[in-house]
């Protein structure tokens, strides 16, 4: 007997998990990070990296908690139907989620108003930071500050090709000298854009990808969606976060805020996702996480550290 692939273990070992028959274990092609499934065409499978240390990003059950608060809350996660600590799906642990019905932000973009979905949004992430704390599924986790969040992002940097960040010290010493008050901490999702979305018409249905959610400064997450504004002005470089067509002050509007609070957490975005996609780079290039479109991404990388020195 020829020994199974990768796919054909999970989906053993899902059927021994799930005490039931899997028929079918796919990738989804979307995304570029994490190890996700479509299993029956009906449910959502997410697994840690092989061999990760579980902790993080890398924690599924931790994604898994707080989708499942925020879902008996009723704000739009996909409903968790099993997640397991137990290294028993392919010696890893898992998550398994309902498949949400909804559309990625590509196709919403060309059939609805830019400001309507950035409404939606913004109405959801409002909704989520009015949760309290112990309703998240991590109130029992220590809030982040805005210096070690910056430094968590400078440490990141470090590791990303350096001929893309010879500035990057320079606007982490602008941060670091201007750090605003911080208000109460709330939920963060903290990679907060179109992307991590799913809609049906304009509205959102689905918010994934709490890998890296924390508790911490709720400007944080409207300083993403922000930075996909900023985004927009690469437009041969790809933009999974979605390219969407609206200016940073209507967001700014639409959340309530002083643009004036906003510029310093739009600039920490851009530091924190030209870090994340240096770092991915780094990755590809090693060898480590292939992938070729961040090869596409190294003009994005060195303009999002020039447009976050030039807000400050």
């Amino acid at each position: 007997m020829s020994p199974m692939n990768g796919e054909e273990k999970i989906r053993a070992d899902l059927e021994v998990a799930l005490s039931q028959r899997v028929n079918s274990v796919r990738p989804i092609p979307e995304g570029h990070s994490g190890f996700t499934y479509f299993v029956d065409g009906d449910y959502v499978l997410r697994l840690p990296p092989p061999g990760a240390r579980i902790a993080g990003p890398a924690d599924v059950v931790r994604q898994g908690r707080i989708m499942s608060a925020l879902r008996g809350a009723g704000l739009p996660t996909p409903a968790i139907r099993m997640m397991s600590s137990d290294p028993s799906v392919d010696g890893r642990p898992f998550i398994l989620m309902e498949r949400v019905d909804g559309a990625r932000i590509e196709e919403t973009a060309q059939r609805e108003e830019a400001r309507d979905i950035a409404a939606s949004a913004v109405n959801v992430l409002k909704r989520m930071q009015a949760l309290p704390i112990e309703q998240t599924g991590i109130g029992d986790e220590e809030p982040v500050g805005l210096r070690q969040e910056m430094m968590r992002w400078a440490m990141l940097m470090q590791r990303a090709p350096e001929e893309l960040t010879v500035r990057a010290a320079e606007l982490g010493g602008l941060l670091a000298v201007q750090v605003p008050v911080e208000r109460t901490p709330t939920l963060v999702h903290g990679d907060y854009h179109y992307g991590n979305m799913l809609f049906r018409g304009a509205d959102v249905v689905a918010v994934l990808d709490w890998e890296i959610a924390e508790l911490g400064q709720p400007l944080l997450d409207l300083g993403c969606l922000c930075s996909m504004t900023v985004r927009r002005r690469f437009a041969d470089a790809p933009s999974p976060g979605g390219a969407l067509a609206i200016e940073m002050e209507e967001l700014f509007t639409l959340y309530g805020v002083d643009a004036g609070e906003m510029r310093w957490y739009v600039a920490l975005s851009l530091y924190k996702y030209a870090a994340i996609l240096g770092y991915n780079l780094m990755l590809h290039r090693k060898g480590r996480r292939p992938d070729p479109m961040y090869e596409g991404l190294t003009g994005t990388i060195v303009g999002m550290i020039d447009e976050g020195i030039t807000l400050l």
